[in-house]
């Protein structure tokens, strides 16, 4: 199933912090350990927005001519929402079913009909 996008506005304290995390960090490189990447903070700094307003951070995308605050994104789904998608998607499964064996009984049953009164 596709969701929707859905447009979003970030405040301009979001904006900062947004580019905050992009930018390039200077370190001194003790051992193995690495820091992470602006492009893994910025990663991590969409999500903790996508948590926030309930959308899937990794299906952001820029809205054309409306500004760098302005985004589109498909809303995820909480564990609730999923369970009652899922019970909705049986059930109407089942009624389709359902609907499929009456017509396939009709069917069987008119043949029988005709085959009787031969």
């Amino acid at each position: 199933m596709s969701y929707p996008r859905v447009n979003y506005e970030m405040s301009e304290d979001e904006l900062g912090e947004l580019l905050e995390s992009c930018k390039p960090t200077s370190c001194i490189m003790v051992g193995a350990y690495a820091p992470s990447s602006p492009q893994e903070r910025a990663n991590r700094a969409w999500q903790r927005l996508g948590e926030k307003y309930g959308f899937d951070h990794m299906t952001v995308r820029p809205i054309q001519g409306k500004g760098k605050r302005f985004f589109s994104a498909v809303p995820s789904e909480t564990p609730l929402q999923r369970e009652e998608r899922l019970k909705r998607e049986e059930a109407e499964l089942k009624q389709r079913r359902i609907v499929d064996l009456k017509r396939e009984i009709e069917v069987r049953q008119r043949e029988l009909e005709r085959l009787e009164s031969k």
